[in-house]
């Protein structure tokens, strides 16, 4: 984008704040604009025919969230719950799509993104078809630990409660409890409450990795 052009987003856009476990939008929603998280992070999940919610993708600062939804006109086919408290820019529908037509390298770059996000999903069905529910879990411990890092205590900077770890790996609750109990009885990992710690990342990677 041009100065001008990216001066032009900016005017229309708004900032808002969205407290922990409330929703950006909701499966089925119409959107009239797209959202980038400026702080905190979401949880964009599919509600399955038995009720129970996929988690696709953790979106953290910098992300996008509902473009493809706005550029195909069609509803959304996830839903966006806050993790943790937020603040995110909502930029309305009719500033993306005059740029999109008016300017090629900003459809470019859009349809890249689009293609990213394509094979991220490509990645979570390969990951749940051929890995058991240990290895998921294992990996998400990890992905959790690189991506958000740790606090000070030495526990995951981003607490997920059991049930959306479960909905991470595609598992039932009960399993995930029952696996995170096993983790911690190894040495793998240590827990206070809702709160989850990495003792022995090696251990972890080993299992992801099928030894």
């Amino acid at each position: 984008m041009s100065k001008e052009e990216l001066k032009k987003v900016s005017d229309t856009k708004t900032t808002r704040t969205i407290k922990k476990g409330e929703p950006l939008f909701e499966e089925g929603d119409k959107l009239n604009g797209v959202y980038c998280v400026r702080n905190g992070v979401s949880k964009l999940s599919k509600l399955s025919a038995n009720g129970k919610d996929q988690i696709v993708k953790l979106a953290t600062k910098g992300e996008v969230m509902g473009q493809r939804s706005v550029i195909s006109e069609e509803c959304t086919n996830l839903s966006a719950i806050a993790v943790s408290d937020m603040e995110v820019c909502f930029i309305p529908k009719e500033s993306i799509t005059h740029t999109l037509q008016s300017n090629p390298n900003f459809t470019l770059e859009v349809l890249r993104h689009m293609a990213h996000d394509l094979k991220e999903a490509d990645d979570v069905i390969v990951n749940i078809s051929q890995k058991t529910v240990k290895q998921r879990i294992a990996e998400a411990f990890l992905y959790l630990k690189n991506n958000f890092g740790e606090d000070e205590e030495g526990f995951l900077a981003l607490t997920l409660s059991r049930e959306d770890i479960s909905n991470v790996v595609g598992t039932a609750t009960e399993s995930a409890i029952r696996i995170i109990s096993e983790f911690k009885k190894k040495g793998y990992i240590h827990t206070s409450g809702k709160k989850i710690g990495i003792k022995d990342e090696r251990k972890l990677m080993e299992l992801v990795e099928g030894f």
